[in-house]
Parts: C-alpha cells; sequence; structure tokens
C-alpha cells in the first residue's frame, strides 16, 4: 500500500461514531461490562475521537512536506492545554454525534467531559497562551510546531487546611494519556557535565567537542493540536526524560540496588515536576537542566529534520525555519544553536552567528526585573561546559559592539554585558535572549513601550529595528464557542457563526445592545451560567453564593503584584460598614477569589490565609447574609475557568500600573461579556479604548505617576487621612480575622505600611474602593449593565489570539 495515498475519511454520522465507540471499549480496552465504566468509557471516546484527528494529522504533515513552507517551532516550557476531548470534538463538529452515541451506554457526555484530568502541563497565563497560539496556528492553518516538556506531575493540586494552601502531587498521567502518541524513532540524547576538548577534524580545522559527558535521553511524545473544522491538525511535541540505560547490573548483582539504579531516576526527574521549587540549590540545577533539555532535545530534532531533506547545507535554513522562544526559558536555545552548527557540522562562528540571530525571536512576558531569570556562572559550567564557552564568547563579541558603538562608556558595558559580575557572577538570560535574537516583542502596547523606555533601553537604543509589540490575545473557540455554548448559540443566531473563526465579526452584536428582547435573553443566559457557578461554589467551598447579586471574581497566580491584597480590603471594609449597622448603600454581591501561590512565595500563601479567615467570619455572620458573601475556591484550574469566566458579572484586573504584562483572563472575562474593574495597567488599557471608559471601571494611579508620587509616598499617613483604611487595617491588626492565631498576619500589615511598598496598596485603597462603589451602583440598572455587557463582548474581537497569531506569521515568522 502506498503510505501517500489519502486515507478515507471516518464520517462524524451518528452510526460510525457508534461503532468506534463500542469497538474501542470492547477490543482497544477490552471491556465486556454490562454497565459501562466511566473511565474507561472516556477512554474510548477519547480514541474514537482521535481516529478523526489522526486522518487529518498525517494529511496537515504530508501537505506541510509537499508546499515545502517555511515551518515556525514555538519553545515553552508550559502549555497549559486544560481538557482536550471537548476541544477536539467541537474543532471536529462532532458533538451531537457522540451525545446520541453515548445514549445507548446510558451516559452523559458532560458528565464524561468532567472526568478527564486537566493536562497538568503549565502553570498560568504564560501556558495557557502556549495552548491559544497553539489553537489559532492550526486554526489559521499556518506551518507552527510547539516543543514543550511532558511533566510527570503537573502544577501541584491544591487544598486548604485551616484555610492554608496545601500543595499535593498532580499526577495527571496516573492513568495514561489517550492522545499522545510515542515517537521513540526521534529519540535525542542531552548531554550534561564533562568538558569541552579541541581538535583539528581532518580538513586541519580548529574544533571543539562536548566530551565524558553523562547524557540523558529525550523521547518525544506527540500531541494532536486540531484546528477549527478545517482539516488541519497541528503538533505539539513533548520531550521525555529517560536513562541511556535503565540501570546498572553489576551494582545491582552486587546488592547495591539504590545506586544501581540512581542514574536512571536521576534522568527521569528532569521531566518529572512542573517547575520544581527553586528556592534551593538542587531545585536551581534541574530547573536548569529542564531548560536545557528542552532547548537542546527541540533543535535536535529540527536539525535532524533538515539535514534528512537538504543534507549539510544549511545556506537556506534561516530562510525555511523560525523559532520563537516563549520568555526566557527556552533561552539556551540560543547557544545550543551555536553549538551544533560549530561542533556537529564545522561552520564558523560568523556563518553559525548569522544562522542563529536570522532564526531566533524571543517574546518577554515580565516587566518585574526579579522575574528575568540569571543563572549562576559556576553552575552553568558545571552543568553545561561548552555552552558557557559560547555564551562568554558571544559575550566578547557584543561588548565589542557596545564599545565600538559607545567608545569608553564602560558603565554602558556592564548594565549590558551577558555576564553579571559581582560577588557570584551569573549569566543574564534575557539579554542572551535579545542579543541572539531578531526580533524582541512584549506582550501589550504599554508593555512594549516600558520595555524600550527602560528595561531593555540600553538594547532599544542599540537595535531600535529588533522591538516590537504583539499584544496578546486568546482563542475565542475554547473562552466562548465552547465555554459558554448558550451565549454562543445566542450570538450565531443573531449575528451568524462567522465570529467563531474571526472575531472581529463579533462587533455586528453592537446593534442589539439596545435591543430589549435580545437583552432579555443575554440576561437569561448569564443568569443560568451563574447558576452553574453557585453550584460550583457550594460543592467546592460550601458557601452559598445568590446568583442575583453581583458576581465579582479574581482568579489568577496569587501575587502582591495582581493585589489579590486589595480586593481582600475592600471585602473587609464592605464587612465593616454592614456591621455598623452603615450599610444601607452596600450593594449585595459575591466575591469568588481562586489561585495557586507558588510553594516558596510565604507572603502570597498568607493572603491565601487571610483570604479565608475573611471568608470564614464574613460568611458567618448573619448581619452580613443577605449583602455579602466571599469564597476561595481550591484548585483553580482551566476546567474551573470554563465555569467561571461565563458567568462572571465584574473581572477585578486590579495589578499595580506598569507591572502586568498583559494579562488574558480580562480578556476571557470581556469576550464573554464581564466588565472589567481595573488599573491603566497592561492590556487593560487596550480594552478600555475598544469598549468605552463608560463600560469599563477605571481606578488608580498611572504608571507615569507612581514615580513622583514615591517620593512622598507615606503609607501610614494615607491610612491615617482615610477611616475606612484605618477600620480595615484595625480589624486585621486586633485580631478579629484570627482570634486564635495572634499576629498573623503582620507581616501583610507590614508590607501595606511600607513607604516602599512597591505595589502600592494603600495608594490605589480610596480610588479602588469608589470604582466599586459605582460598580454596584451601575449593576442595580439591569437594562444598562446588560447593555455595557453587550458591548464588551461586541468590542472583543481585537483580543483574539488569531489576531495576535497573525502578527507573527506575518511581521516576525514571514509565514503564510
Amino acid at each position: 500500500m502506498n503510505s501517500k495515498l489519502p486515507l478515507p475519511k471516518l464520517s462524524n454520522d451518528e452510526k460510525q461514531v457508534s461503532q468506534d465507540l463500542h469497538r474501542h471499549y470492547n477490543f482497544t480496552l477490552g471491556r465486556f461490562d454490562s454497565d459501562a465504566d466511566k473511565g474507561y468509557l472516556l477512554e474510548a471516546l477519547a480514541y474514537t475521537v482521535r481516529d478523526r484527528l489522526m486522518e487529518r494529522w498525517r494529511l496537515t504533515v504530508e501537505k506541510e512536506n509537499l508546499a515545502k513552507s517555511k515551518k515556525v517551532f514555538y519553545l515553552s516550557l508550559e502549555f497549559l492545554l486544560g481538557r482536550s476531548l471537548s476541544n477536539a470534538m467541537l474543532n471536529l463538529d462532532m458533538e451531537e454525534s457522540v451525545k446520541k452515541s453515548l445514549m445507548e451506554f446510558g451516559a452523559d457526555l458532560e458528565e464524561l467531559e468532567g472526568e478527564e484530568k486537566d493536562a497538568g502541563l503549565g502553570n498560568g497565563g504564560l501556558g495557557r497562551l502556549a495552548a491559544c497560539f497553539m489553537d489559532s496556528c492550526a486554526s489559521l492553518q499556518l506551518p507552527v510546531m510547539g516543543y514543550g516538556i511532558r511533566y510527570e506531575y503537573g502544577m501541584f493540586h491544591q487544598s486548604l487546611r485551616e484555610g492554608r494552601q496545601v500543595e499535593q502531587p498532580d499526577h495527571w498521567l496516573r492513568d495514561g494519556n489517550p492522545w499522545e502518541i510515542e515517537r521513540p524513532d526521534h529519540v535525542r540524547h542531552i548531554k550534561f557535565y564533562g568538558h569541552t576538548e579541541f581538535y583539528k577534524n581532518d580538513n586541519g580545522k580548529e574544533c571543539a567537542r562536548w566530551v565524558n559527558t553523562r547524557d540523558v535521553l529525550a523521547v518525544p511524545f506527540d500531541m494532536p493540536i486540531p484546528g477549527y473544522q478545517n482539516d488541519t491538525v497541528n503538533t505539539l511535541r513533548l520531550w521525555k526524560a529517560e536513562a541511556t540505560d535503565e540501570f546498572n547490573l553489576q551494582e545491582f548483582n552486587e546488592g547495591d540496588y539504590a545506586d544501581a539504579v540512581a542514574e536512571k531516576n536521576k534522568a527521569e526527574q528532569i521531566t518529572m515536576v512542573l517547575y520544581p521549587n527553586d528556592s534551593s540549590e538542587n531545585g536551581k540545577e534541574l530547573r536548569l537542566r529542564q531548560q536545557y533539555f528542552l532547548a537542546s532535545a527541540s533543535l535536535q530534532d529540527v536539525i535532524a529534520d533538515w539535514v534528512k531533506e537538504n543534507g549539510e547545507d544549511f545556506t537556506n535554513f534561516a530562510k525555511q525555519r523560525c523559532f520563537q522562544l516563549n520568555d526566557t526559558h527556552p533561552t539556551l536555545a540560543v547557544a545550543e544553536l551555536m553549538r551544533i552548527l560549530m561542533d556537529d557540522y564545522w561552520l564558523e562562528w560568523d556563518e553559525a552567528w548569522a544562522i542563529t540571530t536570522q532564526t531566533m525571536a524571543y517574546t518577554n512576558h515580565t516587566l518585574l526585573p526579579e522575574a528575568l531569570e540569571k543563572w549562576s556562572v559556576r553552575l552553568v559550567g558545571e552543568l553545561l561546559p561548552r555552552l558557557l564557552d559560547i555564551i562568554y564568547e558571544i559575550n566578547a563579541r557584543f561588548m565589542a559592539e557596545v564599545a565600538h558603538r559607545w567608545p569608553g562608556d564602560t558603565a554602558r558595558q556592564r548594565r549590558m554585558s551577558i555576564i553579571e559580575d559581582g560577588h557570584e557572577s551569573y549569566v543574564r538570560m534575557a539579554y542572551l535572549a535579545i542579543v541572539g535574537s531578531f526580533s524582541v516583542n512584549g506582550v501589550a502596547a504599554l508593555h512594549s513601550q516600558l520595555l524600550v523606555d527602560g528595561l531593555f533601553n540600553d538594547f532599544y537604543q542599540l537595535w531600535p529595528h529588533k522591538f516590537n509589540n504583539k499584544t496578546n490575545g486568546v482563542t475565542p473557540r475554547r473562552w466562548l464557542a465552547h465555554c459558554n455554548k448558550d451565549l454562543a448559540t445566542l450570538i450565531s443566531g443573531s449575528i451568524g457563526d462567522k465570529w467563531v473563526t474571526d472575531l472581529s465579526d463579533i462587533v455586528k452584536l453592537e446593534k442589539f445592545a439596545e435591543d430589549k428582547l435580545f437583552r432579555d435573553k443575554w440576561h437569561a443566559v448569564k443568569q443560568a451560567n451563574k447558576v452553574k457557578l453557585a453550584s460550583l461554589v457550594k460543592q467546592k467551598c460550601d458557601v452559598d453564593f445568590n446568583p442575583e447579586w453581583l458576581f465579582d471574581v479574581q482568579v489568577k497566580r496569587i501575587h502582591e503584584y495582581k493585589r489579590q491584597l486589595l480586593n481582600i480590603l475592600h471585602v473587609i471594609h464592605l464587612y465593616d460598614k454592614i456591621t455598623r449597622g452603615d450599610g444601607d448603600d452596600v450593594d449585595p454581591r459575591c466575591v469568588l477569589i481562586g489561585g495557586k501561590a507558588a510553594p516558596g512565595y510565604v507572603l502570597a500563601k498568607l493572603i491565601i490565609k487571610l483570604t479565608n479567615n475573611v471568608a470564614k467570619v464574613v460568611n458567618a455572620d448573619e448581619r452580613v447574609a443577605k449583602k455579602l458573601k466571599l469564597a476561595f475556591i481550591p484548585n483553580y484550574r482551566v476546567s474551573s475557568m470554563e465555569i467561571i469566566c461565563p458567568a462572571t458579572d465584574l473581572s477585578e484586573q486590579i495589578s499595580t500600573a506598569g507591572k502586568e504584562a498583559s494579562g488574558t483572563g480580562n480578556m476571557k472575562f470581556m469576550m464573554n461579556g464581564a466588565l472589567t474593574i481595573g488599573t491603566y495597567d497592561g492590556a487593560n488599557i487596550e480594552i478600555m479604548d475598544a469598549v468605552g471608559p463608560e463600560h469599563f471601571f477605571l481606578f488608580g494611579l498611572r504608571v507615569e505617576d507612581i514615580p513622583q508620587y514615591r517620593l512622598h509616598h507615606s503609607p501610614c499617613s494615607i491610612i491615617e487621612q482615610d477611616e475606612d483604611l484605618a477600620r480595615v487595617i484595625k480589624l486585621i491588626e486586633c485580631g478579629h480575622f484570627s482570634m486564635f492565631e495572634p499576629n498573623i498576619f503582620d507581616p501583610i500589615l507590614h508590607s501595606i505600611r511600607n513607604a516602599n511598598d512597591p505595589w502600592m496598596v494603600a495608594a490605589d485603597f480610596r480610588s479602588y474602593i469608589d470604582a466599586q462603589a459605582a460598580a454596584a451602583r451601575a449593576y442595580q440598572d439591569r437594562d444598562s449593565w446588560v447593555t455595557s455587557s453587550i458591548m464588551n463582548t461586541a468590542r472583543s474581537g481585537r483580543f483574539s489570539s488569531d489576531r495576535t497569531i497573525s502578527e507573527y506569521a506575518k511581521e516576525i515568522w514571514k509565514v503564510k
């Protein structure tokens, strides 16, 4: 049989789907139960759907190979995919036939979907953005392949014990993953330790090689990424670490069992856990090993594919291949590509450097200097000695270029050096990424501007042409068509369904914003979604949310700059007003907070504790029962957001101005008709510009005001002069929310009172309280609120990841 002949497409009709479902349940899984087991039925359904992906996947690869088109490789340490089943069925348009087929098993599709584990491949916004980008690349039929790590344990499972975060392993792969295909024929060897050796090759050329290494195998597992109903399926390749040898048989025979398997265990640790806590030296080493493992395996893979097609001629490599580095984590790819080209294929430095700097593109995701990764020279030298040689050479040549541009400016040379000298020397990964890339982009207009004005200004002066902005976006398939099906049906019934693949078309909803009948339908959908969320909150938190009240939601990583603390201060303020008998003007609201704190982030974990302690007091007080509820939803993840997002009325995007690079949660909420209360920060600015200030609750200092404000910033004076804030602080300080844990929240109080508080909590309190009061008043006018809700969805077209990816493709990758 000719492997190139297209296979006949499997039908999506009920009869064919039913036959395949029974075949996989009975024969693939060997189940013959009279009552179907949910877990096995879910797996059989996954295989049934995957069969249809496989044929499209194969045809996509063959089309790309025939077209010989330029290929892009998206390198990311995170891909927060969530659940795959529902997304695949939506993109294959087979949901209805699956529902009917499941009736034969007495099973409900929605219940079955809930059994699927979220793929534990990401932390938060960075990984979810990568997943949205992969969806858009496939939906736009772009030749983009993702590369990541197949973590055995994902982001920890968060539970609460006496209000505190407790981290438990998230073994998402325990029951297998039916969506992945192992590719043992593409295994790569990854080098660690050893030393560099110089020698002359057969042509007398001085060359280097990395010897006496301790190698690890990178085994690839491919996951299909389907486009929306377009027969395109792209590839996400995830690497698993394995030892080169299973164990030392001699040591095993001699009875030393632990040492016999030590190397195997150390190798497999690399991909065991997502982002280990790097507060210890072992944690730092493991994280650096993960980053190099990803970069080396992926680049070796791409180069091997190139050589298979083109031999060892790299003349056109930069025209035909491009690498997008998602933040600083994959930055070692710059030095690794140089190593492969020079050591394995004997290219001269200048030729290899030209290829590297024409193929690497870098996306920056942070304005926090402390979040810009740097690794000690000692650690890099021990773990990756050959790469350190190359990094030093890159830096020496770069410093010569800086000296030529600014003669005698040694201070600038120190500022710009990839190697940060001091008591201990460090490799600055962001600087390596900038020097080694042809494109450097931020992820929102303000973020990109702040990068060139501040953090990377020296580099911008040297290479202004490298810097650009690509405002983030989210996929409307997952974040509206799938997660809010009733609203999607209402929208499509009114304006058609073109918006699913071209979100700019959703602007047509504007004409319905003042239509009374349409507004009633819109409100009914929102209320139904709020009932679903109230049920989830009751199940997870044992708190009763009234769907008639304002649903005020903040779900994201717990971090001081995201200011969950400001949100809690507002809740305490409302509680204080009501219990003092001054709550007549307090309108009813349910406040929902969720998110995980990094295991080593002590203050963030204390903010979770404060949230839960306040919730316990507020929810138990009969005086506030008809006005206020607060809940902290544990183990916030993608599948939780799919219920939370459609039900939210007020979206909290309250980061300190200049600290949030972009945000994507703000876009998901807007797309689903939530109004935003937010600072003039990140993509909030573009959201407000799109929807209009009349449909947005703006508060707080602006980034340009903060430096001047800091000169006379006195939180203690602010507290003294603001009676409401003084009452809130006193309630925390006197132990009202910690009766049996005296002084537990002192670190939080100290952070608020600190004159050098970088998060400006006290400074923005009054403005935030006033904006919250305005939001509460606005919610009481139902028709006006629903109009604003419709306008938010109607103006969300710019925030589709399809638009973002189209800009990457046209302006950076140059692919069609």
